[in-house]
């Protein structure tokens, strides 16, 4: 069944054999895409990068738009023909003219991120995010508004890592088959999603068109990178559940009646949410009549099961007006100091579980974590005292030590101790209406 305009091209093709005005043996070794308009134009289509890496694998060319040229030189060296018409092709095979090989281009994306050094105040928040960064853990920030929890969210990329070329194909295969590729560049930075509260679940995870063609969502286009939920209890409960196996799997299968497609989804989750309704609880002379109800309500609109899966939970406090004026940001680390610190502490990983399949601490299992940890007697003495007195499951057990593990790593130690357990253990959620209560 012929679905979108991927094979006007190759039917013209075709038909262009039957007609003997082309040889068939010449459009043997090649996958064709392209839409074709009523002038013999050449229009983009989605799916040229993964067409092109199965052209790769099969040992064939490709033939597709000329805009698109760029986007399958990623994945071929040789064997494209990217053409502006039909009658390029035509004239290519007959040897009247040629058609060159396209050049790899990369999207040229902004790199302004906001830097570390210019956020006021709320050192506590910057730590824990710097501490999400080097091991690649989800984040909760609660506070009032105007705090900077959306600022610190934002500056977060400016301290992660550059992707990789294995990471640029794989973001860049999941715009592509969205049609979201333009002039063939690939994706160059890592990506920052901050979907609105009122997007749905289909929207969030991935959707189907009315012929069951699955799409990619926010999650996917998150890749490799950060999807920020701001006002986290303002999302609809169920869309925010539909995201507890992708985080913990790194990617989401998304079922439709004609198709089954498994999309990647290794995203940072960062989110943020006021510690009530009106934002102020806790705040003498500003909070509302309801308080402290209405926060544990607020809070209630988010499931115990979806918080258990963000490893940091940190609470914020408004920067008070005489610390913002006397604010001065010369002895305060910049970004590209913390990048240095996160980079160092993400080579240790990557290193350590090299031959155990992962990259970060984040994503590690539970028999790589025991043998990984390295835990000093003090630590164990710690775990000991809180697992006495406070009630964790198994899945927070294992997310606070492998934050500890990353507390490690950012001090370069193989070795995790008792301090860097203790901080990891003070990010957790222990009693979460004590925790909004300011």
């Amino acid at each position: 069944v012929k679905e979108g305009t991927h094979f006007d091209l190759p039917i013209a093709l075709g038909i262009l054999c039957e007609m003997e005005i082309i040889s068939q043996e010449t459009i043997n070794d090649y996958i064709v895409m392209g839409e074709l308009g009523l002038d013999g134009s050449l229009m983009s289509v989605p799916g040229i990068l993964p067409a092109s890496l199965k052209a790769s694998m099969l040992k064939m060319g490709i033939i597709c738009p000329k805009e698109q040229g760029s986007e399958a030189a990623w994945a071929l060296d040789k064997m494209i023909i990217a053409a502006p018409d039909i009658i390029s092709i035509i004239n290519h095979f007959k040897q009247n003219q040629f058609i060159s090989m396209p050049e790899k281009e990369l999207l040229e994306e902004s790199s302004n991120y906001i830097d570390f050094k210019d956020i006021k105040g709320q050192e506590n928040a910057k730590r824990a995010i710097e501490i999400a960064a080097a091991g690649g853990h989800n984040v909760l920030m609660v506070g009032p508004p105007g705090c900077g929890k959306s600022m610190l969210a934002e500056a977060i990329n400016g301290i992660l890592p550059p992707l990789t070329s294995e990471e640029i194909l794989e973001i860049s295969m999941i715009y592509s088959i969205s049609g979201l590729i333009k002039e063939g560049k690939l994706i160059s930075k890592r990506q920052f999603r901050k979907p609105h509260h009122s997007t749905t679940m289909a929207g969030m995870i991935g959707s189907g068109s009315s012929s069951g063609k699955a799409r990619p969502g926010e999650i996917s286009f998150a890749h490799n990178g950060v999807l920020f939920l701001d006002e986290l209890p303002e999302f609809q409960r169920d869309t925010l559940d539909s995201l507890r196996l992708p985080i913990e799997t790194g990617k989401v299968l998304i079922a439709r009646a004609n198709s089954h497609v498994t999309y990647p989804s290794k995203f940072q989750l960062i989110t943020a949410m006021n510690p009530c309704r009106c934002g102020y609880l806790g705040t003498a002379g500003l909070e509302c009549s309801r308080a402290p109800r209405c926060g544990e309500e607020y809070m209630s609109k988010v499931s115990g099961p979806f918080l258990d899966r963000i490893d940091l939970h940190i609470q914020m406090q408004a920067v008070s007006f005489d610390k913002m004026v006397e604010f001065n940001n010369d002895n305060i680390e910049d970004s590209k100091t913390i990048a240095r610190r996160v980079k160092k502490a993400l080579d240790m990983q990557k290193q350590r579980y090299k031959e155990f399949g992962f990259s970060k601490n984040a994503d590690i299992d539970g028999a790589t974590l025991e043998k990984n940890i390295a835990l000093d007697d003090g630590s164990k003495m710690v775990i000991n005292d809180f697992a006495k007195k406070v009630d964790f499951s198994a899945r927070s057990y294992h997310r606070a030590l492998k934050v500890a593990r990353t507390i490690a790593d950012l001090e370069l130690s193989e070795t995790v101790k008792r301090h860097h357990v203790l901080e990891s253990f003070s990010y957790r959620k222990i009693n979460y209406k004590s925790f909004i209560k300011v």
